[in-house]
């Protein structure tokens, strides 16, 4: 197949996945072995964090380069926007061939009051919601409900029905490896590929790892933030990376047809994941939360630029995906994006680099964070349920670690008065960027 000038864009993207399931953030088992030969050809970020640590607005944000709270996008099941331009749109304008395959949650829109509910939750996503992805379209809006671990369907772009049998991530590759090996168009591909792993099925309330998994990895190192705490990873953790071991054997396969084409050298591969995993020990969701275990996600891009066995040790955030992605394919960063591309820091211009990534969260709370070089602050508003509300006029400090003496975030020091000072520093640095994100300035209270 001929080259294009403009790189191939593949993101290859996980969900709910922690980063020390990865060998080169440090997991001691052969767990990803392929995604740790791609980052030593490429650039490894090592403290990337989630921006809204749930599937939906994570998402959003990571389409569109802007705050949940600029879209309305505060929770799950509040679709994208049709007025939003995502990456699939500048890209598409810019010559690219936009597909997406698997699990796209941007569509299903529930319980706002004073509208009607749009529920596409197991049915097929009209062209006009699917955020501008023409070209090639497989997916289910919410993948755990029209699949699970072992069998299932999507809905392809003519809105029918494309049943598969087999280990769901095997099958999801099959899908991509078909459009890789059957496409025709000469334009350079942009191709966003979303797995549900190693995410739980929701409906059996546990992780779906392939056959093996508990015994392959049931010597696996406990995490230090899990260790002593109850939730439910002790049954959970070797299916857990189980199914990341398998995302891992797909991007091999993935890469594997790319060098097959002679592509693989054309070709930008961008990895990463939504949120992280705290499996029920810092609140009764997985994540929802402003602890690491929520929000520190693995970001490994190996592409024009983004070469060289380097280690970035910078704060960024999922909010730098999309300018990142459209650089990658030489677009300019539109206005209305709020990150940053990642390149600037690759080329070693860290000069007006951010100090702080912010963090919105909901569905367990109304909640704001930031995450500093040392320090996790996080405020919630009280007595608001964070399913049914988006922001708060008023909050109440909930939570302060030091994350280089508590670097696994076991010691809450918001109620310490010697930390007052700090405090005040930190909510002024937070309400800076809650105004950045479109929100009103609210009042911060201690805790």
């Amino acid at each position: 197949m001929k080259l294009n000038k403009k790189p191939n864009i593949l993101f290859f993207f996980s969900d709910q996945q922690r980063p020390d399931t990865i060998g080169c953030y440090g997991q001691k088992l052969d767990v990803t072995p392929n995604l740790d030969k791609l980052a030593k050809t490429g650039i490894k970020f090592e403290r990337a964090y989630s921006c809204q640590p749930v599937c939906g607005p994570a998402r959003a944000c990571i389409q569109t380069g802007k705050y949940a709270s600029e879209m309305g996008t505060f929770r799950n099941s509040i679709g994208l926007p049709r007025n939003e331009k995502t990456m699939a749109h500048y890209l598409s304008k810019a010559g690219y061939e936009v597909g997406y395959i698997g699990k796209w949650h941007l569509a299903t829109t529930l319980e706002i009051p004073g509208k009607k509910d749009i529920d596409y939750k197991d049915k097929p996503v009209p062209p006009a919601y699917r955020g501008g992805y023409k070209d090639y379209w497989l997916a289910s809006d919410v993948m755990e409900k029209t699949s699970d671990g072992h069998g299932g369907y999507l809905f392809d772009g003519n809105m029918k029905k494309v049943e598969f049998k087999g280990y769901r991530v095997d099958r999801i590759t099959d899908f991509v490896l078909e459009y890789l090996k059957n496409r025709k168009s000469n334009k350079p591909f942009f191709l966003f590929v979303s797995y549900l792993e190693p995410h739980h099925q929701n409906n059996h309330n546990r992780y779906e790892g392939p056959a093996g998994s508990k015994k392959k990895f049931r010597n696996f190192v406990i995490p230090k933030d899990l260790e002593g705490t109850g939730g439910d990873w002790k049954w959970n953790y070797p299916d857990y990376l189980g199914c990341c071991n398998s995302l891992d054997k797909n991007l091999g396969r993935i890469i594997g047809e790319l060098e097959k084409q002679g592509q693989r050298e054309n070709t930008a591969i961008v990895y990463t994941t939504d949120h992280g995993c705290h499996f029920r020990t810092r609140n009764s969701n997985q994540k929802c939360s402003c602890h690491d275990s929520s929000i520190h996600i693995p970001l490994v891009i190996n592409a024009p630029g983004f070469k060289g066995n380097t280690k970035v040790k910078e704060l960024v955030s999922l909010i730098d995906i999309a300018p990142t992605v459209l650089d990658i394919a030489g677009v300019k960063k539109p206005s209305p994006m709020k990150g940053a591309s990642l390149r600037k820091l690759v080329s070693g211009s860290k000069k007006n680099w951010r100090k702080e990534v912010f963090v919105q969260i909901c569905e367990t709370e109304v909640g704001r964070a930031i995450r500093t070089d040392r320090w996790t602050y996080s405020v919630a508003a009280p007595k608001l349920d964070g399913w049914d509300y988006a922001s708060s006029d008023v909050y109440v400090e909930e939570y302060l670690y030091d994350n280089v003496k508590d670097p696994f975030q076991k010691v809450n020091l918001v109620y310490d008065p010697a930390f007052k000072v700090l405090r005040s520093k930190l909510s002024k640095i937070l309400i800076k960027y809650m105004k950045k994100a479109g929100e009103k300035e609210p009042e911060i209270f201690p805790g």
